[in-house]
Order: C-alpha cells, then sequence, then structure tokens
C-alpha cells in the first residue's frame, strides 16, 4: 500500500510503505525531481526539503523515518538521515547514538556534529531560528542520527509490552534498524561503516559492534561492511570512572593536596561501595561532596551549572545517569540566562514541539506524548555492567576505534577513560604527543597496536564536539581518512 499526501506549506510530504509478501518500488515525481521513497516492510521515510525556523530550502540532502524492529516489528525507532556534503557515494556511514539512556540523537543532530544549530537569541514565543553549522561532521560523512532506545524522542513502542527494554534489548533493535536500513538503502551498502556516539553510547555501541560481527559471521544479509566505531567521553567501566573522579578533581585543582592523600590513605583508592565502619573514608568522602558536587557542574567544570531542560526522576534512571547534571530543570522554570550553554537547549525543546516543525519532520500523531530531549524515565534494564570485554574483543580482531575525551568533563574523567585503554594491554606505536589545528594544540593524543586511537579535546566538555567544532571535524577527518591526527 501506498501513502502520499501533499502538504501546501512545505512542498510536499511523502511517505510510502511496503505491504507483507510484496516487494514494492515506487518512485513519486514532484515538479522535476525525482524523490526517493522508502518501500520495506514496516519501513516509513520522507524526504525532508525545508524546516520550519529555517530560511529557505535545506543545502544538503535530508531524510526521516522509521524502522520497525523487534517481536511483531512493535518498537518502531525513529532517526534523521543526512547525506554528506562531500562524496556520499564514497564517503563513511556513521550511526549515531546519543547518551543517556534516553537522549534524542536530535542533540546530536543540532547541539554537536550535524549540520544545524539553533541562533541563540533570547526567546520571545516565536520559532527558534536554524542557521547552518560550518563544523557540521556531514562535511565528510554520512549520518543516521538514531532515537534509542524505545521511547526516546520520536521512537515509541505499539504497544506496552514492549515499552520495556534493556542494554541487550537495544542492541538487538539497533541491529535490526541497520539491517532494514541498509535494505532499503541500498547504494550505501558497500560504504564504510562506523558505529559512534557519546557519553552512556560507550554502552551499546561495543556489544553492538560484536552482534554485527557475529551476524555477518553467520551470513546475515545484507552484511553490514564495520570497519570501526568512534566513542566520545564514553561509559564503559563505571567503578573505575566514579573513583578517578577524586583523581581528576585533584589534578584540575579541584581539591586540596591533603584530601586527597587523606582520601587515598582512609579509603584505600576505593571510592565505591565504601564500608560503613569506615568512618573516616565517609569523612573524606563527604568532604569532597562539598568542594564538588553541588557547585561544579561537571559535564565541563569550568562552565556554569545553569540546571537542565528536562526532569529526571527520583528513582528510574538515576543509578547509572552521570554526574554532569546535578540540578533538575522541569518545563515550568524559568530560563537559564542566555550566556548559558543550556539556552540552547530550552531553544531546541520550544523547536521541537512545534506543530509545524513535527509536519515537517513527518512524525506521526499521537504517536507518543510531549517530546523530551531527554527521557530519563525509560522502564529500562542495565544488563551490561560494562563494555570493556567487547573492547577486548574488538581489538582482538582488527577493527579501528576512536576515542575521545574532552578534558574538562569529571562525569567521564579522561584519565578514567586512558586508564581501561591502558588495561586491554596492548602497545603503544605513536606516543603521547600534541596535535594541532590551525597552529594551536587542539589536544593530546596516542596510538595504540590494536588500531585505537585515544584524543583528548583540550577545553572540551562532556559532549566535545559542543565545545571545540573546528577541533572535533579535523579530528575525525584525519582519522576517517587514515591519516595521523
Amino acid at each position: 500500500m501506498v501513502l502520499s499526501v501533499l502538504t501546501p506549506t512545505l512542498g510536499y510530504n511523502t511517505t510510502c510503505y511496503r505491504s507483507h509478501g510484496l516487494q514494492l518500488q515506487f518512485f513519486i515525481t514532484i515538479s522535476t525531481d525525482i524523490i526517493h521513497v522508502c518501500s520495506q516492510l514496516a519501513f516509513a521515510c520522507s524526504a525532508v526539503k525545508f524546516l520550519p525556523g529555517f530560511v529557505g530550502p535545506l543545502p544538503f540532502e535530508f531524510e526521516t523515518g522509521y524502522v520497525g524492529v523487534g517481536e511483531s516489528e512493535d518498537v518502531q525507532l525513529f532517526y534523521y538521515f543526512i547525506k554528506s556534503e562531500r562524496k556520499p557515494e564514497d564517503d563513511p556511514l556513521l550511526l549515531w547514538l546519543t547518551g543517556g539512556p534516553g537522549c534524542s540523537s536530535f542533540s546530536g543532530l543540532v547541539l554537536e556534529i550535524g549540520p544545524l544549530k539553533f541562533e541563540v537569541a533570547e526567546y520571545n514565543g516565536s520559532l527558534p531560528t536554524l542557521v547552518l553549522n560550518p563544523y557540521s561532521w556531514t562535511k565528510v560523512s554520512n549520518i543516521i542520527f538514531v532515537d534509542s532506545p524505545v521511547g526516546t524522542g520520536f521512537s515509541y513502542a505499539r504497544n506496552k509490552a514492549a515499552e520495556g527494554t534493556s542494554d541487550t534489548k537495544t542492541v538487538g533493535h539497533l541491529h535490526q534498524f541497520l539491517l532494514k536500513w541498509l535494505k532499503d538503502h541500498a547504494d550505501f551498502i558497500s560504504n564504510p561503516i562506523y558505529l559512534s556516539g557519546d557519553s552512556y553510547s560507550g554502552i551499546p555501541i561495543p556489544v553492538l559492534a560484536q552482534e554485527i560481527l557475529n551476524g555477518n559471521e553467520h551470513g546475515i544479509e545484507p552484511m553490514i561492511h564495520l570497519q570501526g566505531y568512534i566513542l566520545g567521553n564514553p561509559k564503559t567501566v563505571d567503578s573505575l570512572e566514579k573513583n578517578l573522579q577524586i583523581t581528576y578533581a585533584h589534578g584540575m585543582g579541584l581539591i586540596s593536596d591533603e584530601l586527597y592523600e587523606s582520601l587515598k590513605r582512609n579509603c584505600n583508592s576505593e571510592y565505591q561501595n565504601v564500608d560503613p565502619s569506615n568512618e573516616a573514608c565517609l569523612k573524606d568522602i563527604q568532604y569532597f561532596d562539598e568542594c564538588t558536587s553541588s557547585l561544579i557542574y561537571t559535564g565541563h567544570i569550568l562552565e556554569p551549572d545553569c540546571g537542565r531542560d528536562y526532569p529526571v526522576p527520583t528513582e528510574i534512571g538515576r543509578r547509572r545517569y552521570l554526574d554532569e547534571y546535578p540540578q533538575q530543570l522541569v518545563d515550568d522554570e524559568p530560563l537559564p540566562p542566555l550566556s548559558c550553554r543550556y539556552y540552547a537547549y530550552h531553544l531546541s525543546r520550544f523547536w521541537v514541539r512545534d506543530d509545524n516543525v513535527q509536519t515537517a519532520l513527518h512524525i506521526r500523531k499521537g504517536s507518543i506524548g510531549t517530546w523530551q530531549r531527554c527521557n530519563f524515565g525509560l522502564p529500562y534494564n542495565y544488563d551490561v555492567p560494562t563494555s570493556f570485554p567487547y573492547h577486548a574483543n574488538l581489538s582482538s580482531r582488527g577493527y579501528r576505534a576512536l576515542i575521545y575525551s574532552g578534558d574538562h568533563d569529571m562525569g567521564v574523567p579522561y584519565v578514567a577513560t586512558q586508564e581501561w585503554i591502558r588495561l586491554l594491554g596492548y602497545s603503544i606505536v605513536d606516543d603521547w604527543r600534541p596535535w594541532m589545528v590551525e597552529g594551536q594544540i587542539a589536544g593530546y593524543t596516542r596510538t595504540y597496536s590494536n588500531r585505537m586511537t585515544f584524543a583528548t579535546i583540550k577545553g572540551g566538555g562532556h559532549t566535545a564536539p559542543e565545545y571545540k567544532p573546528p577541533e572535533c571535524l579535523a579530528m575525525l577527518e584525519r582519522w576517517i581518512s587514515g591519516q595521523p591526527l
């Protein structure tokens, strides 16, 4: 069956579905253009030529859609796809996940690595304005931004039973998603594929890479041309990251030498699950918290703590949610100062919730409630405690990896990321050195014999491309092309 709807205000809105048992291929001609229309089972996608708040037609190829996954395809994963602005037929294809779990990939699209960003101006009730991001990663790659897991962004479940998810279910759904997406976008089957994301994505992405390799070995088609993965400030070993926050805080001058030495001595360098009888250790940790937790924005220790644009539940989601967002800001609270980075986050909420915007993005009406940039109320089971073993296995198989860290993030501090990379046990082939952008030090890097590159982003926060766009684009372009940073 085919559904085609003309939308006078936007030019067109074409959506196509594939029926069970039928292989259908449709092309719809509007004016002189041939519009790509998806035609696979439980798969719907639409081209986007114009967006409210952006002046004129989009100067890049943009598509949104849903892919049905899971049992009876009761989970509908929403995605944004943007073709490379260079050579889409040759450039790599990135699958991008935003962390959380529960944060929409729209964050990656407009706040980090996508071709659009918000013009930060005082909100007056009108639709926020979008402008081009000159440092988009789509300059050198095709990118699929996926709202995952189910319940994130515009992704939804068709029934109550399909709402519950976990790390492993998320991985299974994403594997199905990529297989179906490639079947319907056969032009990209031979492109090099990299899994990418930041923050909590450090858990599912290595597991997904392993799942893809297993599928390829068992002859699941299409063969996914996976080359490696890219992770920014990735959650990997929770206990290590929590323990080394104290080391990081000391190195950045947030706590005194005396407190640091006392913590190491009284806690034996173990700051998680402390014995309640160890009063000296507990007292030191309390002092550490008083110096940092309520006063420092751990996502970027130099920036003010301006709150955030979504509520965090008191029970679900707190256990594994990173510490970089220590305060709660709900919709009826006042906007932060215009100078605060979080102002753009609020603009994204105002923009996405607009009816005309959702029409332009081809959102299925009534499929979700109120859109949230981050939904930490998901019924989610954290059943992958660490992704370290998956890194070890992928390293042994020779897959490439770029692991980067904004060096001013205390939530997942770079010293913890360095440590688990070191624990993989591979020799160094290019030792610690600065890497440069426009004659300035952009960070420091080291490469290992397992084809893993580690890089710091000098001055970057938890979502490094948001803070240092030119440097991060340069980093990606060099690494993707096989050049040293």
